[in-house]
């Protein structure tokens, strides 16, 4: 467990992903992780498919941002650790999990731009295996492009096999234990990156 000093605020993971309509298995998957950072000592943020959602198309020259977009941009800026699910689409990840890492644009210029040094936990859903190995393919490339670390462990899920409870399970319980491993990779690795 993470030791933080009395008084200390803890330090913060946040959670990227889920689908538009609905709680998914991707989100699903995402709290499970997000769970195992919070027993850790983490505080925890996430910013699901409804947050997603709410999210304009990323445009460059825009001279504002809504509320939505600061609130995802602060959330990022303030992070020790950030973990990433996406749904497998077509091979890749899905175009609201892109968008949102997309507008990390945004921290270009910060001290620490986009996920610099930052541990990055990743998780991947799909209906069938194949999707699942290039979701993570394409996360890790997009980690590596932002300069963000990714933990040497990622969540590969096949929603064929496994299927999600809304009491924040698994039907398989080794899937719920590699969730909770990204999780503890993130806690473990935050430290380094302060």
């Amino acid at each position: 467990m993470q030791d933080v000093a009395k008084g200390a605020v803890a330090p913060l993971v946040v959670g990227i992903g889920g689908t538009i309509g609905g709680i998914s298995s991707t989100e699903r998957a995402l709290r499970i992780a997000l769970g195992e950072a919070q027993a850790q000592g983490f505080r925890t943020r996430m910013f699901g498919g409804a947050d997603m959602a709410r999210l304009p198309l990323y445009d460059p020259r825009a001279a504002t941002r809504t509320p939505e977009e600061r609130a995802f941009v602060d959330a990022v800026r303030q992070a020790s650790a950030v973990i990433i699910s996406s749904p497998g689409y077509h091979g890749s990840i899905s175009g609201v999990v892109k968008n949102a890492l997309d507008l990390l644009e945004e921290t270009a210029r910060d001290p620490r731009p986009y996920l610099a040094d930052m541990p990055v936990g990743l998780i991947a859903t799909a209906y069938g295996w194949q999707a699942t190995g290039s979701t993570i393919a394409a996360l890790r490339s997009i980690v590596h492009a932002l300069r963000g670390w990714p933990t040497p462990f990622a969540a590969a899920i096949n929603t064929q096999a496994t299927r999600f409870d809304d009491e924040g399970g698994a039907s398989d319980p080794a899937v719920v234990e590699q969730l909770r491993l990204v999780g503890r990779q993130v806690a473990r690795f935050a430290p380094l990156s302060a």
